[in-house]
């Protein structure tokens, strides 16, 4: 599947996950996270800048990893991500969906 970003033609899944990384960039984040009802501070970034370099080394990613990365503890996560936190995160980082996630 497709769908048009700021104008840019990117590859999605059937759930809105971005299925190329490299189309990835800040617009197409900010966006993402405006329909998700997020709006992006820099804590956001930096947790969706762990989110993305533990994808990278293939961790499996989870709510209790991202509490003990010395980011954001779990309440902090649930309050930068109300809905879905996990979910909600990993669709914004531009990464696919955690195993973890239903």
């Amino acid at each position: 599947m497709e769908r048009i970003i700021e104008g840019k033609t990117i590859a999605v899944n059937e759930e809105g996950y971005l299925t190329d990384f490299n189309q990835w960039d800040q617009k197409i984040a900010e966006v993402l996270a405006a329909e998700a009802g997020v709006a992006l501070t820099p804590k956001h970034w930096e947790v969706l800048k762990y989110l993305q370099d533990e994808q990278k080394n293939q961790v499996a990613l989870s709510i209790r990893r991202i509490g003990k990365s010395g980011i954001v503890d779990i309440k902090e996560f649930y309050q930068l991500f109300p809905t879905a936190p996990l979910k909600t995160a990993t669709k914004i980082a531009g990464i696919p969906k955690p195993a973890s996630c239903i």
